[in-house]
């Protein structure tokens, strides 16, 4: 497989998943990190304007995703400013999938203006802290994803985890990469990088068993004070989750040099 995606070079906006977007809960459905990923391709294409960057992005999955064609489409919905011209620092771009079946997967991303030149901001106050990299962990059996089957979007991505794993319930901190890209022909963006490592968040923490439960997120909310640097974005997971059936994830984001964010999922739980 050369990547997730592959754009289908006869219809502009349409993308052929390949079976490495397939994910845990059933094999005709793919994983979240995929499309949420697909979705953060699809807004850096649409309309970019050089200076802004995307600095959060809520992603809803309105169902299982199909591992079928997806017709992406984006526009910018709204925009505002602190200054006199409407637009010219704060924008709304709102991105939906399409499968046979309807909407699937929906984004809403807030565009900002880069500061220029960079704010004087105190040292003191910048978000600091790191956790071991990715170099000091020895990939092991507990590193392996929790799935019979061999190819999947589990089998695109890198694990190693600092403390916690799959099967061992509780928080985690593991690092994660993309071995392949996300569209063909086209190198991960740190913001996809980004998107495909947090949907993680409710698999790394896990506090049910994976063989007896079902714990989907039904959204992903991940909001960027800075984009990641390298190929590889650490997870600092935790799950918390409720006898109604309703649970979160909440993950500290990380690259090598530090913070970079936070993502949070809101789950369903349930029996298998």
């Amino acid at each position: 497989m050369i990547a997730c995606y592959l754009p289908d070079p006869a219809t502009p906006g349409l993308f052929h998943p390949t079976e490495l977007t397939r994910g845990p809960w059933s094999p005709d459905a793919q994983h979240g990190g995929a499309p949420s990923a697909l979705l953060g391709y699809v807004i850096e294409q649409h309309e970019p304007r050089p200076g802004f960057r995307v600095a959060r992005i809520t992603i809803d999955m309105l169902g299982p995703v199909p591992l079928s064609p997806l017709r992406a489409q984006a526009r910018v919905v709204r925009a505002e400013a602190r200054v006199a011209r409407p637009g010219r620092e704060v924008e709304v771009v709102e991105a939906t999938l399409d499968s046979d079946r309807g909407p699937v997967v929906r984004a809403t991303a807030w565009r900002l203006r880069r500061a220029e030149p960079e704010l004087p901001i105190p040292a003191e106050v910048l978000p600091t802290g790191t956790r071991p990299g990715p170099d000091t962990v020895t990939p092991g059996p507990q590193h392996r994803f929790p799935s019979d089957r061999a190819v999947g979007f589990h089998s695109g991505v890198e694990y190693r985890f600092v403390s916690g794993a799959f099967l061992s319930p509780g928080p985690a901190v593991c690092w994660i990469r993309l071995r392949q890209p996300i569209v063909a022909g086209v190198a991960p963006s740190p913001l996809q990088r980004a998107l495909a490592a947090a949907d993680f968040g409710n698999g790394v923490s896990s506090v049910l068993p994976w063989d007896g439960y079902f714990f989907i997120n039904t959204d992903l909310t991940v909001t960027l004070h800075r984009d990641p640097v390298g190929e590889w974005v650490c997870l600092d997971a935790m799950t918390a989750p409720d006898p109604s059936g309703i649970g979160s994830a909440e993950s500290r984001l990380f690259d090598e040099r530090g913070p970079i964010g936070r993502g949070t999922q809101t789950l369903l739980l349930g029996t298998r």
